[in-house]
């Protein structure tokens, strides 16, 4: 009955040495017509790269340390034989399973027979770790793969010869015993014959899924699914059920093959080759409404996405058609046209309710994504997550994080492996996700054995114990079983698991490419392979279930409907962005405009709040810094002077907190602060115990209102979830902070394709607050800049275009990607913060944190800067809202004709030019801070050099072409509109940081001595290079700084301008004067 092969060379050296108690077998030698042939060379493997020929080791003792369950492991005679002999010497002696199965096992053989032989033992033994080999080993023996090219090796495991049986032991009966195991082992069936206990094993494990569980060391888990694996009996579905799968699967063929006949030419990813996704994941959907489940959050690739949205998302068809025809419209927000540059229709998400076949409804949500394949994986799980808190989900049922992976991608991108390890963190975890491989078995062009190097695609999954159901694509039947399978493991123990749906990709990479270059044997089987709908039409009227006139209906009904939806998709148009929950209903869109608020707080307010943030439980005993710190926090809210930055941000977030937002806050060592001045959880240093001030703020104050989180060693994963988690509903405040600026570029992903243009593609707004501590303070090239040019770069505030203003009615920052700030003074910080909450529109908001200045003497605020005074829109009055730019702050009023020095400067860099102003006494010199610097402040900017026409310098504290150079475009369109003659000069250091590192290794390095011959007191000196002659701009400073170099024919400055932070520094004059500070 082809249950036994022939054993090797080796199994039987292994038989003979570890078997040597069991009768010899005699078809160990390789004969018997029953016997299986020896295998031959393999043709092909989707599953793995190609193993070696050889045979199974010889059997070896375990170290009982590495068993995880009963017999996990268990594969040696010779190691039970010393095991039971060990037990039976002291019970106590062998771990609990094993006690349990021998008191059991001998229990059980002594009622039963109470002459039962030692031989009758041995094998019963042998019989059970055969049991066991298919339960750990079955996979590799399914029939897997619906092409049939891969012949894999067997393992000698499952082979009953490999345990001492022959053929004629078929139908022998062996004792079992009745023992703590699940699965049929579990049923009331002592004594079963060899050849039904082969035919239920193969049955379970070896047809056309393939279990993969016995790495999970949780024995109830491992129970739960032999219960489901082995004790169910085949799955007979009714009349109306199939018909049901039948209609899914002839939706999701047909709708490819329209496509593929209206659109011959265009790129669609389709999922033929794959059809059976689609009654999957509604099978998927329908069985986890069944179970709680209320909403789901999808996140997938291109490939069959547009047949996800149509079919299991319901996006409307028309609406797919249309962007085939005139590509992404407009949507109409009823004050004007949101646009955006619109992607590509396989990049799009969309939302809908659908009804379930229970007569439930469910909510789903497919998030957009770019073509960086798994980059939405942590979106995803940030979005379920905020789901779950704002639904007070917290038994984690109701809402379910659904991701669709490549096999290639699923293997061979990180991003994978850290969104898994967010898995089971106490504020990261969803209680679970559901992943679908579309395991196609090639990745573009490339095949398995050069993508990846373990056995199968999903192997990276068993870091996180998830069990992995591998099956055939083409079974539609064993898929829906799977993938409900999957769905009750993840509402039963709220953890990950994996379904590997093996396929095959019908057509190349996309619809217009040749897939026979690369894989001609795979596609000349492809070409006259039957398509999944094929083989479930035939094998349904073969055995009956379904007449050919049901087929043709369903078949007619869906043609109908497909052809109506594409006559109406040609006037086609949206009229409301679908995808956006109620949370955001009310927010305007970038062509709507919004008002500026005020974001200052009551003063008793602010003394309330910051009394209960500075406030220790009495028994409570922090680290005597740590109490010290809280103590001089306490007198800065008292007196109401000198709050630093730490405070400032704890005001931010405490009255943010008691005007009902949620505020959340993670990233590595968030929690006490990279630079140790956040302490937002400090810890009892006799007992441990945490405690979070924040979270005390009023009475009964949920614990998850303020969350504040250490998070994983990952920047890509982690800032992804944070974004997720900030796209659900505005009404949070949501933070991700670096370690260091310099780390962030580990995150570029999300920078480049979601934070700076997810709006403009997908029309999603998002208010993530990125937090990127920055400046040059000797520490080295890695912990020195978080590339403020980059995100200026990205930045799509337009240079060339000054913008209408109006002091009350601005929308320049509406109609930006994203907000950069630079923020000098505690008390901007906190306004900044606020005001991400206070507006109806969001935008991410990049922050360069400073470092040295979260201790800098005169970095203070007072609390009156904080205050709610009313006052010009950040100009004229303290405290009001958020100041994109902080004037001089000495007093110019009767002066201002004397200032013949005005410098712009951007970050830390201005205590150091007001440092060095006040040792030299310069009271003609005007400093003015830019705080914001996307969307630049043109107003602002104008103002002071209108207030200051003698002169003007612009300055930063980093290295040509870095930092805020970038500025010099928006700068010099200021001083056009205003009609002022300038000088163009740019200075930097004589000596740059070779090789483009960002900052010397050495604090000596980081600051340079005097060069020879310079004339004057300051620390160092830069020259200055003139590159434009007197009178009035012309071209663009972005060329004229990148082509700019230090020379000899530029003038020598010193004092302020020469401090060696200071670079690069733009001067334009209206005279022409060589030095700065003189």
């Amino acid at each position: 009955m082809g249950l036994f092969r022939a054993a090797s060379g080796l199994a039987r050296v292994a038989l003979r040495r570890n078997l040597a108690r069991a009768a010899a077998s005699p078809f160990a030698a390789g004969g018997g017509g029953a016997l299986s042939g020896a295998r031959g060379a393999p043709a092909r493997y989707f599953h793995s790269t190609p193993p070696r020929r050889f045979a199974a080791p010889a059997p070896r003792a375990v170290p009982l340390s590495r068993l995880t369950d009963s017999f996990l492991d268990g594969t040696s005679s010779v190691y039970l034989e010393e095991l039971q002999r060990a037990w039976e010497a002291d019970p106590t002696s062998v771990d609990e399973s094993w006690d349990n199965f021998f008191r059991n096992f001998v229990g059980q053989a002594a009622a039963t027979s109470p002459g039962l032989s030692g031989q009758t033992i041995q094998e019963s033994m042998r019989l059970l770790l055969l049991v066991r080999a298919y339960q750990v080993s079955g996979h590799m023996k399914a029939k897997l793969d619906p092409l049939g090219l891969e012949e894999r090796p067997v393992p000698d495991v499952l082979d009953p010869a490999f345990y001492g049986f022959s053929e004629a032991d078929l139908d022998r009966e062996f004792f079992l015993g009745v023992w703590r195991m699940a699965g049929f082992l579990s049923e009331n069936r002592p004594v079963q014959t060899l050849r039904s206990v082969l035919e239920r094993l193969e049955q379970a494990y070896c047809g056309t899924v393939g279990y993969e569980y016995m790495h999970i060391p949780d024995r109830d888990k491992c129970n739960w699914l032999r219960d489901k694996i082995e004790t169910v009996s085949l799955r007979e579905y009714t009349y109306d059920r199939r018909q049901v799968m039948l209609d899914r699967l002839i939706w999701s063929t047909q709708f490819e093959n329209f496509l593929a006949t209206k659109w011959t030419t265009a790129k669609r990813f389709g999922l033929e080759g794959a059809e059976t996704l689609i009654p999957g994941m509604k099978e998927m959907f329908d069985r986890a409404a069944d179970l709680g489940v209320e909403s789901i959050v999808i996140g997938m690739p291109h490939r069959g996405r547009l047949n996800v949205l149509g079919n299991v998302v319901r996006k409307p068809l028309r609406q797919i058609f249309s962007e085939f025809s005139g590509g992404t419209k407009p949507v109409n927000e009823g004050e004007g046209l949101y646009t955006g540059t619109g992607d590509v229709k396989y990049h799009l998400g969309t939302s809908y309710d659908r009804p379930t076949r229970g007569g439930k409804h469910i909510h789903l949500s497919l998030v957009a994504n770019p073509s960086h394949l798994e980059a939405v994986d942590p979106v995803v799980a940030g979005k379920t997550r905020a789901k779950q808190y704002y639904s007070n989900d917290r038994d984690r049922t109701k809402n379910l994080g659904v991701l669709l992976h490549g096999d290639g991608s699923f293997s061979g991108q990180g991003v994978v492996y850290e969104t898994l390890h967010l898995s089971a963190l106490e504020n990261y975890t969803t209680g679970g996700t559901i992943h679908l491989v579309v395991n196609n078995q090639v990745a573009f062009t490339t095949d398995p054995r050069s993508g990846r190097s373990s056995q199968y695609c999903t192997d990276v999954a068993k870091a996180l114990d998830a069990p992995i159901f591998h099956v055939n694509g083409d079974d539609l039947e064993a898929v829906v079983h799977v993938c409900e399978l999957a769905a009750e493991w993840r509402q039963t123990f709220h953890s990950d698991v994996v379904v590997d749906i093996v396929c095959y990709r019908r057509f190349g990479h996309n619809e217009i490419d040749e897939p026979s270059f690369t894989q001609p044997k795979m596609y000349k089987v492809i070409r006259s392979h039957p398509s999944a709908l094929e083989i479930y039409q035939n094998k349904l009227l073969e055995s009956g279930k379904i007449s050919k006139e049901d087929i043709d209906r369903l078949n007619k009904k869906v043609s109908t409907i497909l052809n109506e939806e594409f006559k109406n998709s040609k006037d086609y148009v949206p009229n409301k962005r679908d995808w956006l929950s109620a949370y955001w209903t009310g927010f305007k869109s970038p062509e709507q405009i919004s008002r500026i608020r005020n974001t200052g707080v009551k003063p008793e307010i602010l003394k309330r709040v910051g009394e209960a943030m500075t406030t220790l439980p009495e028994n409570f005993k922090p680290h005597r810094a740590v109490k010290k710190i809280f103590d001089q926090r306490r007198q800065m809210i008292e007196t109401g002077e000198g709050i630093d930055w730490a405070v400032g941000e704890a005001l931010a977030f405490a009255t943010l907190i008691v005007e009902g937002n949620h505020v959340r806050l993670s990233g590595q060592d968030v929690e006490r602060g990279t630079f140790s001045h956040r302490h937002s959880v400090i810890h009892d240093q006799e007992t441990g115990e945490q405690y979070c001030p924040l979270d005390h703020l009023v009475m009964n104050q949920d614990e998850e209102l303020f969350t504040v989180s250490n998070s994983s060693l990952s920047e890509f994963a982690v800032l992804g979830f944070e974004l997720g988690y900030s796209m659900e509903n505005p009404n949070a405040l949501v933070l991700w902070e670096a370690q260091f600026g310099d780390f962030a570029n580990g995150a570029q992903v999300i920078f480049d394709q979601f934070l700076s243009s997810g709006e403009s593609k997908w029309l999603r707004q998002a208010g993530l607050v990125v937090c990127l501590p920055h400046g040059y303070d000797g520490q080295g090239p890695e912990h020195s800049s978080a590339r403020l040019e980059r995100f200026l770069q990205m930045s799509d505030d337009n240079p060339y275009v000054i913008p209408e203003m109006d002091p009350t009615l601005r929308k320049q920052i509406q109609q930006c990607n994203w907000q950069v700030v630079n923020v000098t003074t505690p008390a901007n910080y906190f306004h900044v913060l606020r005001r991400q909450i206070h507006r109806d529109f969001r935008k991410p908001l990049i922050v360069m944190s400073p470092k040295n200045l979260l201790r800098h003497k005169d970095c203070k605020s007072n609390l009156s800067e904080f205050d709610d005074l009313a006052g010009h829109p950040g100009f004229d009055k303290q405290g009001t809202r958020f100041k994109r730019l902080i004037k001089d702050q000495n007093n110019h009023k009767d002066l201002e004709e004397g200032i013949n020095r005005l410098v712009l400067c951007s970050g830390k860099v201005y205590y150091e030019l007001d440092e060095e102003r006040r040792k030299t006494e310069r009271t003609d010199v005007a400093i003015c801070r830019v705080e914001q610097l996307c969307p630049f402040p043109y107003d602002l900017i104008q103002r002071e050099l209108k207030r200051y026409p003698s002169t003007f310098i612009k300055t930063s504290s980093s290295f040509l072409l870095h930092g805020s150079y970038l500025t010099c475009h928006e700068i010099e369109h200021s001083c056009i509109l205003i009609h002022l003659p300038v000088f163009l000069l740019y200075r930097c250091r004589d000596r740059v940081v070779p090789g483009g590192a960002d900052e010397h290794g050495s604090v000596q390095l980081h600051q340079p001595a005097p060069a020879d011959g310079d004339e004057g007191t300051g620390p160092g000196r830069h020259r200055g290079h003139q590159v434009r002659g007197q009178g009035p701009i012309s071209g663009h400073c972005n060329g004229l700084l990148l082509g700019a170099r230090p020379g000899a024919d530029g003038a020598g400055a010193e004092g302020a301008a020469a401090r060696p932070h200071q670079l690069p520094v733009l001067i334009l004059m209206k005279e022409n004067p060589c030095r700065f500070l003189e």
